[in-house]
């Protein structure tokens, strides 16, 4: 199984790993997109006023202009421990054991803006560019990433693709229509029996589901195998149309 989750606009500063390298991120074959994005937000970087327009800065967020600017040479966390937010507060991989740890490494891709998906332990400094954003002199994102991302996605092989991406990354790269997955959307359900789409708790619901999968090393390779997991761990989730599940809390 392939889990893909979103990024998160925070993250953590810092790090002790080492600088970026694209060839050694999942996926290599999105190297010359990665390269391409990289490079547009580096350039972007050495114009403050223009960094700040672009990708609507705060004047309390300016200092990510400079994390933009050392993106090639900063140190580097694992992915899954450089963002920080509703969802990876709740995932909280920093207290998950080697096991689990590397059930993350094996199965989970976060999907970045500048870097498009990323392996979980995947060493990527802090920056900031959000999926809406257009970097001067580029393409959209979306047209950048999403025929790229589908390709690598298909070329990974993966015999189910669990997609817990917001709308937004998903659409920077959908799975492929050849490849078995469902998009998961998280819901309460109430006594009148209606269902209602959640927002934070969303996030923490997801975090929370992706921890437990990785605490139990969970070996799932259909959906029938995730809806039976889920069952036997307490997870409350049912299909709600072709190609979508819904995770109730």
């Amino acid at each position: 199984m392939l889990v893909l989750l979103p990024p998160s606009e925070t993250k953590r500063p810092g790090g002790d790993g080492p600088s970026l390298d694209l060839d050694g991120l999942a996926l290599p074959s999105l190297r010359e997109p990665r390269e391409q994005v990289v490079a547009g937000l580096v350039e972007l970087s050495a114009d403050e006023e223009a960094s700040a327009r672009v990708l609507k800065l705060s004047a309390r967020r300016l200092h990510e202009v400079a994390d933009n600017a050392a993106l090639r040479s900063a140190p580097t966390l694992p992915a899954v421990d450089r963002y920080t937010g509703v969802l990876f507060d709740a995932l909280d991989a920093e207290t998950l054991d080697e096991p689990a740890r590397a059930w993350l490494g094996a199965h989970v891709l976060i999907h970045s803006a500048p870097f498009g998906p990323v392996g979980a332990l995947d060493g990527i400094p802090p920056y900031r560019l959000a999926a809406s954003t257009s970097l001067p002199g580029l393409p959209s994102l979306r047209k950048i990433w999403a025929d790229a991302v589908t390709a690598a996605i298909r070329d990974a092989r993966p015999e189910f693709v669990l997609d817990l991406r917001s709308e937004a990354y998903a659409a920077l790269g959908p799975v492929p229509a050849d490849v078995a997955s469902v998009y998961v959307r998280v819901v309460s359900e109430g006594g009148d029996g209606v269902t209602r789409a959640l927002n934070h708790f969303n996030k923490k619901a997801k975090g929370m589901f992706t921890r437990s999968l990785a605490t139990a090393g969970a070996r799932v390779r259909s959906l029938d195998d995730l809806l039976g997991w889920a069952a036997s761990t307490g997870h409350s989730v049912r299909v709600a149309s072709p190609g979508e599940i819904e995770l109730i809390v």
